[in-house]
């Protein structure tokens, strides 16, 4: 039997595939009618939670076919449960998504205790934060307000997230180049709110924090006079929150002696500019990461992500596209010294003598 296709049904084929090309494309998505799990490794309502909650509600429009995007809560380890999770259980369907902070490369970098991942063979997709700052913030119940009586003072309790996570060893960092006398850092907690009321309730004495994070949810440390500031860790150097209270802090490169104090602010930078990555399992199809890279990099354009950002973080993003991140990771410091040392700042062990 002879089938004729009228040059007519031709032409209204050819225009609803140049006009509707996305439609078409979504049809046959693998993502069509899915559910994408990203991964958080951080409790719910900290800064961390912020960026992702604010990628959601874009996330979708940009994936062929619409998934619905659910968070899930896997808290823990600096980032180490996330990544043993994605690296040796998670489908490499493309449908799983983790997201943790820095920790994840530091972690896998140094082989700390725990890590069950290769952080080089994972597939980056970028991060919508990079450049930061972290400023020492002192509880004022403790009168330390001034870096004499601070360096003079002995067992301050410094809170934290867990050992290995980056306000961790951010947190030794300081308290180290600082000179703080036998600093004590208190772990356990989950998330930043739990450690602004233990800092307000006198359970800790110190913590570290970022400036945005503070003027957008706790403008009260400075207008009420709540805290102290000590000092500011810009990232890259020269970046700064512009604020009256931050502008005149020393920077934590004031307080390095030698170049050995110099690299190990140097390492961490590298590591903290990769951002809070978004990655997926070794063995992704190449196609759904290619979908995926292209959706992301798309959200970190769009300017009402852009705008959420900022309402729910207080920061502006500083987008890192996948493919940068990838170089960034790529070229990671390799100098077993320094690296020793740093394994110190992220582990639970005292402090290394300077």
């Amino acid at each position: 039997m002879e089938t004729r296709v009228s040059l007519g049904a031709l032409i209204l084929s050819l225009v609803a595939f140049l006009v509707l090309p996305g439609t078409i494309y979504s049809q046959s998505s693998p993502f069509k009618g899915k559910i994408v799990t990203l991964i958080s490794g951080r409790g719910a309502g900290g800064t961390g939670d912020m960026r992702v909650r604010a990628i959601m509600p874009f996330l979708p429009k940009y994936i062929p076919g619409n998934p619905t995007i659910l968070i899930k809560y896997m808290p823990g380890g600096g980032g180490r449960l996330v990544g043993n999770y994605l690296f040796s259980r998670a489908r490499p369907d493309g449908l799983t998504i983790g997201n943790v902070g820095g920790a994840l490369l530091t972690n896998g970098y140094l082989r700390t205790r725990g890590v069950r991942y290769d952080y080089d063979k994972f597939i980056y997709l970028g991060s919508a934060n990079s450049k930061t700052n972290y400023v020492l913030a002192v509880s004022s119940k403790t009168g330390l307000d001034t870096l004499e009586k601070l360096q003079a003072a002995t067992g301050l309790r410094i809170g934290s997230l867990g050992v290995g996570h980056d306000l961790y060893i951010n947190a030794r960092i300081f308290a180290w180049l600082m000179n703080l006398k036998e600093p004590r850092f208190v772990t356990g907690y989950t998330r930043g709110p739990e450690m602004d009321i233990a800092l307000l309730s006198g359970e800790i004495d110190a913590r570290i924090n970022l400036p945005d994070t503070i003027l957008q949810r706790s403008p009260e440390w400075i207008t009420d006079k709540l805290t102290y500031f000590h000092a500011i860790l810009e990232i890259p150097r020269g970046h700064r929150t512009r604020h009256p209270v931050f502008n005149p802090l020393p920077s934590l490169e004031s307080f390095a002696r030698n170049d050995r104090e110099k690299k190990i602010i140097g390492m961490y930078r590298t590591f903290r500019l990769a951002g809070s990555p978004y990655f997926l399992p070794p063995g992704t199809p190449p196609d759904r990461v290619k979908i995926l890279s292209e959706a992301f990099r798309k959200v970190y354009q769009d300017p009402g992500f852009l705008k959420e950002y900022k309402k729910l973080t207080g920061a502006e993003a500083t987008p890192l596209m996948p493919e940068e991140q990838s170089k960034a990771i790529l070229n990671l410091p390799t100098d077993p010294e320094m690296a020793q040392l740093y394994k110190k700042f992220a582990g639970a062990g005292p402090l290394p003598p300077h």
